[in-house]
């Protein structure tokens, strides 16, 4: 009898443990919207082509199920190689080349909040047969624009939390789980005096549609996080989903 009540208490045990692990903060720093109520409505361009329609209308349509954002499509207004418009997300396919990477997340920050970011997938690799699966196209878009909001990923080890948040290497998980809407909901939990987003009347917390001039420094803080710092004391920072294999490249300073 006391060696079944301590098995049952280890187990007990050994799944709590494994339940705190799961659901560890995956806050991407402290960065987020500077909002003054919630649910806020943040603009999502639609730069992307027919291939990729369908997985930006269902990502919208799973990160608005959270309770303090509304995504809005609208059409889409980057030029070049997906350049950022103020106040909102433009997201962007291309054949971007064989530089490692499946997909970009980039965030600016003026005032310490984000003011406009951008989601890029690259077709380069999509249109191989290792990529060109639905349900792999539905992860990486769905996590590329989940970090525009302020998340990172549960987990980095390759193990699969049913969340298009982990870095499963089966890319199989094509939605958000409930801890990603608990996240968001700890993340814009507090309001700001001011608003950083599309449609809202700001106060000085304008971003800029232009990257600014000149650069101090490049902060390389992990594998797959860059943060550039700007002299007027902006900052670029780049989130790079890798591909399995092949070389890996710095995205394209553009």
């Amino acid at each position: 009898m006391r060696k079944t009540l301590l098995f049952v208490l280890v187990l007990a045990l050994g799944s709590a443990m494994g339940a705190s692990t799961a659901l560890a903060n995956h806050a991407w720093s402290s960065y987020h919207w500077a909002r003054t109520a919630n649910p806020f409505t943040l603009q999502v361009g639609d730069n992307v082509n027919s291939t990729w329609d369908s997985h930006l209308d269902v990502a919208i349509a799973d990160w608005t199920q959270s309770s303090v954002l509304d995504l809005q499509e609208a059409t889409g207004s980057a030029r070049g190689k997906c350049r950022p418009t103020n106040g909102r997300i433009e997201v962007c396919n291309g054949s971007y080349g064989s530089n490692g990477w499946l997909g970009l997340a980039q965030i600016w920050l003026s005032g310490g909040h984000i003011v406009q970011a951008t989601t890029k997938v690259n077709d380069t690799y999509f249109n191989t047969p290792t990529y060109n699966n639905p349900v792999k196209r539905q992860h990486v878009m769905c996590q590329e624009i989940g970090h525009d909001f302020g998340l990172d990923h549960q987990d980095e080890s390759g193990a699969d939390l049913d969340t298009c948040m982990d870095y499963s290497s089966a890319l199989d998980n094509a939605h958000p789980n409930a801890h990603d809407y608990e996240q968001l909901e700890t993340i814009y939990a507090h309001l700001d005096s001011t608003n950083s987003y599309t449609g809202a009347v700001s106060a000085g917390l304008a971003g800029t549609d232009a990257k600014p001039e000149k650069k101090d420094r490049t902060d390389r803080i992990k594998d797959s996080t860059i943060v550039e710092h700007f002299r007027d004391g902006s900052k670029r920072i780049t989130h790079i989903f890798w591909a399995l294999e092949g070389p890996r490249g710095d995205p394209d300073d553009d």
